[in-house]
């Protein structure tokens, strides 16, 4: 059985993760490093769930990962998410823009759990 995303493994998650760069409705952010134990693994497994979540919620236009460079970019609506939530969302800020991008990602994960 696949292990469905959380928001607070999101939150783990992003806690190695830094933006390399971003413009308004593009973003990409450098992974940190993955070991290859469990730990490492599991890490592996988390994003490729959240890239299959966050790829269909709305205000996100694609996603790509690319495990090898250890990086993501992500097109988005800036109409719909705010540019920036992202920051925000990875600073750990309570702000507007940070409660939008949550609140989206709240709503796809819970709507993949119950599906």
């Amino acid at each position: 059985m696949t292990r469905l995303p959380t928001l607070e493994v999101f939150r783990r998650f992003t806690g190695s993760v830094q933006i390399a760069h971003h413009i308004a409705g593009r973003i990409r952010f450098k992974l940190g490093a993955i070991e290859l134990d469990q730990a490492g693994r599991e890490a592996l497994a988390d994003a490729k769930q959240f890239q299959h979540a966050l790829d269909s919620i709305p205000g996100v236009k694609s996603i790509r990962l690319n495990l090898l460079a250890r990086s993501c970019t992500v097109e988005y609506d800036p109409a719909v998410i705010p540019q920036q939530a992202w920051p925000d969302v990875l600073g750990g800020i309570d702000s507007p823009a940070s409660a939008k991008l949550l609140g989206i990602l709240r709503d796809k994960l819970e709507g993949m759990r119950d599906a």
